[in-house]
């Protein structure tokens, strides 16, 4: 029997909330699936196991975003973690209470200076994607807000500065959670780029160096965001209207890097997540970004143009998994300077999370962003490969093949949904435009915006993918993927 969920109450603090609000300790930038299945979630579990007693500011940080329609709910939202975990199955739900703030800056920017202001904030949190982190020299420093991610984190600093008038007590921990190399130094040497760019005092460069501390992240659970295909199971879990409840793995890790005073501003310690605060969190990163990130991103265009809508299809079809198995343990793996035996059980626990029965991660969710995805998870292994082996990863290369073919848009007579910035899909649409599939080739590989070097002079990469993409149009994937395997082996 199913309950009209039109009926039930829609989510408010009133009814549903915890008692008094919580202190601002954290300007969060980012208001996706995520950060709330992931960091908001961390510190209400930090909040719930220690008494941490954290509220969160959500930014919002593209025009485009949710805050207002979060707020309409008074910013709660329900987390279900469903999946398999040490061996048994595991189906929770949690009401996540810990959001006391939404901002849209681009409407109120001076709400958002506010919270600078306040005594409580201790944290400045985000993940607003790999390509968030970027100087944009046409901010400026103005009654509205800026542009890009960093320059908003700028102003609120200097509004910080100014308000407590230099003191370096009330310096910011900033731990941003952004999937790229040492996230926390990129954004700092772009916050001291826009103290450059704004002409602001020598002193308040200095009280960012002296003040906050930045620390690198690696960030890890599968989050498939809102359950579209099972609404209605889901909303008969709860007792109110969710328009924000988010589906998620059991699966927890968050390493941070840190020294004992983070320990101590953060006890995750003394919580159940697997919060690890560490000097290097390098071997962590590269585990996770060439593998499983990795692995999603290769096969996201060739699966969903073979066919499949999740990664479980993925997983559990014998051609995809065939593919997904060819670039992990004999592509992957093999690049990375660790333990093999560790790598490969690593993989096979990826594998294990990707076949979770309970989640439907969309494979048209995953595909968001996903020329900057390659060059970080994916184009490293392709490389590396190529320099130990003195020939390409041609299972990895189809893939990257794929990937440039969905950018055109269509395939086999149906659209597709391409995600990424509009300089980025103008720059496809154009080299598409060209008259020869080779021409098309030659352009996007050359782009040094996308890849930070002209991927033509890597031998023989241009003539396999112009290959690849010529079988997958005239025979199909699955053909076209075995015929380029034959040809290049």
């Amino acid at each position: 029997m199913t309950t009209d969920t039109n009926t039930k109450p829609r989510l408010n603090r009133e009814a549903y909330g915890s008692g008094a609000e919580l202190p601002v300790k954290i300007l969060q930038f980012g208001e996706g699936n995520f950060l709330r299945a992931f960091v908001d979630y961390a510190f209400h579990t930090l909040n719930k196991e220690t008494g941490f007693n954290a509220g969160v500011a959500v930014v919002q940080p593209l025009p485009g975003g949710m805050v207002e329609q979060l707020a309409e709910q008074d910013a709660l939202y329900t987390v279900f973690l469903n999946g398999i975990k040490n061996g048994k199955k595991i189906q929770e739900n949690h009401l996540i209470d810990n959001i006391v703030k939404c901002i849209n800056p681009y409407k109120d920017f001076k709400a958002l200076l506010d919270v600078a202001k306040l005594d409580s904030l201790q944290f400045i949190i985000s993940n607003t994607t790999e390509a968030g982190i970027e100087f944009v020299d046409s901010d400026v420093l103005s009654e509205e807000s800026p542009k890009s991610f960093p320059a908003k984190v700028a102003a609120v600093l200097y509004e910080r500065y100014n308000h407590f008038k230099g003191d370096h007590s009330k310096g910011l921990t900033v731990i941003p959670c952004e999937l790229i190399n040492h996230n926390a130094d990129t954004l700092k040497k772009v916050l001291l780029q826009y103290c450059e760019l704004w002409k602001l005092d020598a002193d308040f460069a200095a009280w960012i160096n002296e003040a906050c501390t930045f620390h690198n992240t690696l960030v890890d659970r599968i989050v498939p965001g809102y359950p579209r295909d099972e609404e209605e199971e889901f909303s008969n879990k709860l007792d109110y209207q969710d328009k924000f409840m988010v589906t998620a793995e059991p699966f927890f890790l968050w390493v941070i890097e840190g020294d004992d005073q983070l320990k101590k501003k953060l006890p995750f310690d003394k919580t159940s997540l697997d919060v690890k605060i560490v000097g290097d969190m390098q071997p962590y990163r590269n585990r996770k970004v060439r593998i499983l990130n990795g692995i999603h991103t290769a096969m996201v265009p060739f699966s969903m143009m073979y066919g499949n809508e999740t990664v479980q299809e993925t997983v559990v079809s014998p051609f995809t998994m065939k593919y997904i198995t060819e670039i992990a343990f004999n592509e992957i793996v093999p690049t990375l300077d660790m333990d093999k035996e560790e790598l490969k059980s690593f993989t096979e626990e990826v594998l294990d999370r990707f076949r979770n029965p309970f989640i439907r991660h969309q494979l048209s969710d995953i595909v968001l962003n996903s020329v900057s995805k390659f060059k970080v998870r994916v184009l490293p292994t392709i490389l590396e490969y190529f320099e130990k082996n003195g020939k390409l990863p041609y299972h990895l290369v189809f893939g990257f093949a794929c990937m440039i073919r969905y950018y055109k848009g269509s395939w086999n007579g149906k659209s597709l949904s391409v995600k990424d910035s509009k300089d980025i899909v103008e720059a496809f649409d154009q080299a598409w435009n060209n008259t020869s599939l080779e021409a098309t080739v030659e352009e996007i590989l050359a782009n040094t915006g996308f890849w930070d070097q002209n991927l033509n002079n890597i031998t023989g990469l241009h003539t396999a993918i112009t290959y690849a993409i010529k079988n997958a149009e005239e025979n199909g994937i699955e053909k076209g993927y075995q015929n380029f395997i034959s040809h290049f082996s």
